[in-house]
């Protein structure tokens, strides 16, 4: 008689209820407990949204920082601009008060040789070098035509003639000298230099070399 091979089964003897019932909840959920993957999901999307609004944040944080260095690089170059102007201003400052000088010097000569009939057209080449090289250092030169009123901010009296003409009272008579202005700033550097009417009733015309500034 063959003896029989025991066949051993893993579920021989257990009885219903030994062995953990399946289900599927607990085979969606890690743990083994139902609802858990609900759960988990549930707190994924807040710490998403969470790590969403932290990005914003520092996006904004970063931006605002931006503008506020552009402007603080903005505000660093004007001031290099102005210090590199009054640098050069200050640099340039002798040679613009050597240059007006020279200008005045030049122009009597001219005026003195055209007094004389004279050709001062060659004379007169030197001191529209002078005025050209004034321009490029930033300074205008101005005149003013006679019967222009007097402007104190301008002009400067060097004397006053006299004249029966009401209309003519305090213009100009005669320019000695132009001015010269800064073409930035609009400061007058030097005013024009400049003879002025003045109204006199009943008198002849005459001229008074004083220095007195027209009323």
């Amino acid at each position: 008689m063959v003896d029989e091979i025991p066949v051993h089964d893993e579920y021989a003897g257990s009885t219903p209820g030994d062995a953990d019932e399946w289900t599927p909840e607990a085979a969606a959920s890690p743990g083994g407990e139902p609802g858990q993957n609900a759960w988990t999901a549930e707190a994924a999307v807040d710490d998403l949204a969470g790590r969403f609004d932290n990005v914003e944040r520092q996006l904004a944080e970063f931006h605002r920082r931006s503008a506020h260095r552009e402007q603080i690089i903005d505000r660093l170059h004007e001031e290099t601009q102005r210090l590199r102007g009054g640098i050069g201003r200050t640099i340039l400052e002798p040679v613009i008060a050597d240059l007006i000088r020279l200008y005045d010097q030049v122009d009597r000569e001219v005026r003195r040789l055209r007094a004389e009939g004279q050709d001062a057209q060659l004379l007169w080449s030197f001191a529209d070098d002078i005025s050209q090289i004034l321009d490029r250092c930033g300074i205008d030169l101005y005149t003013a035509a006679t019967g222009d009123p007097f402007d104190r901010d301008r002009h400067r009296p060097l004397a006053v003639v006299t004249c029966t003409e009401e209309s003519w009272h305090n213009t100009v008579a005669e320019v000695i000298a132009a001015g010269f202005a800064e073409r930035e700033t609009g400061r007058v550097r030097r005013p024009v230099q400049a003879r002025f009417y003045q109204y006199v009733q009943d008198r002849e015309p005459m001229h008074d070399d004083g220095a007195a500034e027209p009323q």
